[in-house]
């Protein structure tokens, strides 16, 4: 029974037998329980908007923090994935088995992407204790092994306690055309860019929806809310009109940004009166890969300047646009009398990105793939930068000027640039100070703790039968009304992508080692020391004068590192990281059979053509009428599609997105059944991790066009954009479609892809033969 046991009567005869409703219905919040709105950005360092001092208006946030308080010394993990973690359940993100995104996963205890049992979710324990329980934007919990639509739902936000969900799973999502899933099933985007659709106004539209209809049935039910846009991570992609409000306002550049905006910090009281600014390089080469490193304003042609420039802008306007919807959403729940009493926490869960690379790029997948950015064809997309023509990013330079006054930035978990994020709550009715700023040391993990301590609910020691691990986080709600009061936090440790760091008591250390660097020797790591309650922004190292205490917290990191299923550390580069990822077990015979009319299948579940040979054959009738795709995986970002336009069968790899794309081409065979379909033959993979071969279009057992190709060895994409059988999903791989995507005029029967040794035409004839049989 829901809500304890049956308090009523059973006789034979229900005449004389007692009913009790009450034993059966959910249990009630406390009276007087707040609603909880979690707004959570991705990808914002703390110097980056108006509340901390930063150029990106943020009026909805501004509003919030003249009426509540303003953190300067919250952290993350330095990565979103395992930050989010940390929100959904309230323990360290190795614990969650989320020590790197769900993407990277890897098959140990704390890079498996799995959730354990004994970590039950807030929305879970929040949902038995009487609140409507609503996740509506980005999800970057799911298991990559879980992302289809065949795989057990357990881990999905309807299986962790979530009542609805409305978003995307994974990384990323292009924002005008986002990858939409509604409760547990794919769904198609409501508008097309054109007709104003945007991913930040849809989920706020969305938020609003799910709150009227909990609200119209059960008034008096609080519900939290986890609004989590893909803002501001790339691509950053904004309105031209909010674009253009940012015109001209970074043309100073990211090193006159830095103390320029390191004044307004401390002139806000977000950092004490003396804050060094920290070096711009600030890591001994040798300790760091080159691609985050960052180019000196002076040095830049006045192109690269102008380039530069206008992509700090466009992640401005990205920025300022999410928060404007947000605003709706604000008032919506004034106009409805339930502001007063929302605990809303308005925040970030990582340090701006350096993804980007030095030179920047109007491709990200460039990054994830292992392939170099390049200024001239950044530049020639300067006027596209943030429309639905590319997947932009900008350079490092803003993302250490963004993460000012701290060292580094995202993925960098031992420095502040990665952890130290915007935090605001907001809570007119539990809070009795107005615009504020605490200064207490404070952690992810903290959140839910918070929470359940608002709203009065204790974590359950048995939740649904399974004993549960204590949360390692401390509630903040002293701090509310405590200005003064000391932090209640004691230790913290970081570890990300084989950076490390740990917190303890006012003192941090860190070792200079950076991701993705593939040098391994992390004994012989060099432990930097920063004493944080007099330096905050980790600008003097003090190492050498206490060797004492560097040994102490070395010590006591690794103490905390076996406790939370922190081992082992993995350094590896982009190829590395895509040996260990999951991807699924391939059939014995190395084949793959898709169907039309189906839902796309994720890439970490497809069959995998990225660095590899590999043959696609479609077995499809032709008309006189046939055309649209017959299979496509990606995007004009980085993906293929086979189809047919304009009376001729085209099969186009579009590479990165990089001009020109690479199509073969022949006439549409005569109507009746036919197999179709590429051969790809790789040779070699170049130093750029292009994989270069030849590919051959086939009709029947003939080849009828061919050409030196090169293909993706690392992603499609991070997120979304997955194997489509009679459409394009999501972003289209090229132009050179028909007017509709979708194919008609004929019928597909299946495809099948084989990765194994097998000739094309070898596997063509045994294809053939079993259509004979059937």
């Amino acid at each position: 029974m829901a809500n304890g046991t049956f308090g009523g009567t059973i006789e034979l005869d229900v005449r004389n037998s007692t009913p009790d409703w009450p034993s059966f219905l959910d249990p009630k919040a406390p009276p007087g329980a707040p609603n909880v709105l979690v707004i959570l950005y991705d990808d914002t360092g703390q110097a980056a908007w108006s509340p901390y001092g930063g150029r990106i208006d943020m009026p909805t946030l501004d509003r919030l923090a003249r009426n509540g308080l303003t953190y300067s010394q919250w952290h993350t993990t330095a990565v979103c994935s395992p930050t989010r973690s940390c929100f959904l359940t309230g323990r360290n993100h190795h614990q969650n088995g989320f020590g790197t995104i769900a993407e990277s996963a890897a098959g140990f205890p704390g890079y498996a992407g799995h959730i354990p049992p004994e970590n039950a979710t807030m929305a879970t324990v929040l949902r038995d204790a009487g609140w409507s329980t609503l996740w509506v934007g980005k999800n970057h919990n799911v298991p990559v092994d879980a992302f289809d639509i065949a795989a057990n739902r357990r881990h999905w936000p309807l299986g962790l306690g979530y009542d609805r969900f409305y978003g995307f799973i994974g990384g990323e999502t292009n924002q005008w055309f986002p990858e939409l899933i509604e409760d547990n099933h794919y769904v198609s985007q409501p508008s097309t860019p054109e007709q104003g659709y945007h991913f930040s106004k849809d989920i706020v539209d969305k938020s609003i929806a799910f709150i009227q209809d909990s609200r119209q049935s059960r008034a008096d039910k609080p519900w939290y809310l986890w609004l989590c846009p893909g803002a501001n991570h790339a691509p950053h992609h904004a309105p031209q009109e909010y674009i253009d409000k940012y015109k001209g306002r970074f043309d100073d550049g990211y090193d006159a940004y830095r103390p320029w905006v390191l004044a307004r910090m401390i002139e806000k009281g977000i950092l004490p009166a003396g804050t060094e600014l920290t070096e711009i390089n600030p890591m001994t080469a040798g300790t760091f890969m080159e691609g985050d490193s960052v180019r000196p304003w002076d040095t830049l042609s006045a192109d690269e300047r102008r380039l530069f420039s206008r992509m700090a802008e466009v992640y401005a306007a990205l920025s300022e646009y999410t928060d404007v919807q947000v605003g709706r959403l604000i008032d919506y729940l004034e106009e409805s009398g339930q502001l007063e009493n929302t605990l809303i926490l308005y925040c970030a869960d990582n340090g701006a990105s350096g993804e980007g690379s030095p030179n920047g790029s109007v491709n990200e997948n460039r990054f994830f793939n292992g392939y170099p950015d390049d200024i001239a064809s950044n530049l020639a997309m300067i006027d596209k930068l943030g429309s639905p023509d590319t997947y932009n990013h900008y350079p490092t330079g803003w993302a250490v000027a963004f993460s000012t006054p701290y060292r580094m930035f995202k993925r960098y978990a031992g420095y502040a640039g990665g952890t130290c994020d915007p935090l605001v709550i907001h809570w007119p009715k539990g809070i009795q100070a107005k615009g504020e700023v605490r200064h207490q040391y404070h952690h992810c993990t903290d959140i839910v703790p918070t929470i359940l301590e608002c709203c009065g609910v204790a974590m359950p020691e048995v939740v649904h039968g399974v004993k549960q691990s204590p949360l390692p986080g401390v509630s903040m709600r002293y701090s509310f009304d405590g200005a003064d009061l000391a932090t209640r936090k004691q230790t913290q440790y970081y570890e990300m992508i084989s950076t490390r760091g740990i917190w303890h008591e006012g003192w941090k250390a860190a070792t200079e080692h950076g991701p993705m660097i593939n040098k391994g020797n992390f004994e012989q790591d060099r432990w930097q020391l920063f004493h944080t309650d007099v330096d905050r922004s980790e600008a003097r190292d003090l190492a050498a004068e206490h060797p004492d205490k560097v040994a102490e917290l070395s010590a006591l990191w690794l103490e905390e590192a076996r406790k939370y299923d922190v081992l082992p550390l993995n350094d590896y580069g982009v190829q590395g990281f895509h040996a260990l990822e999951y991807k699924v077990a391939p059939p014995e015979d190395g084949r793959y059979t898709y169907y039309p009319g189906t839902t796309e299948v994720p890439e970490a579940s497809a069959a995998r053509t990225l660095g590899t040979s590999f043959r696609i054959i479609a077995d499809v009738d032709v008309a006189a009428g046939t055309q649209g795709v017959i299979v496509s995986q990606g995007s004009r970002f980085g993906g293929y599609s086979l189809f047919v336009a304009d009376g001729q069968l085209q099969f186009v790899y579009n590479f990165l997105g990089i001009a020109p794309e690479q199509v073969l081409s022949a006439a549409v065979p005569a109507a009746g059944r036919h197999l179709v379909g590429v051969s790809f033959d790789k040779h070699s993979v170049s130093e750029n991790n292009e994989a270069l071969g030849r590919m051959t279009l086939y009709i029947d057992d003939q080849a009828v066009a061919s050409g030196d190709f090169r293909t993706q060895t690392g992603h499609y994409s991070l997120a979304g954009e997955g194997l489509a059988v009679g459409y394009d999903s999501g972003d289209p791989v090229t132009k050179r479609y028909p007017a509709s995507s979708a194919f008609s005029g004929g019928r597909i029967h299946k495809v099948t892809y084989d990765i194994a040794d097998d000739g094309y035409v070898d596997l063509e004839r045994r294809l053939a033969a079993a259509l004979a049989r059937d």
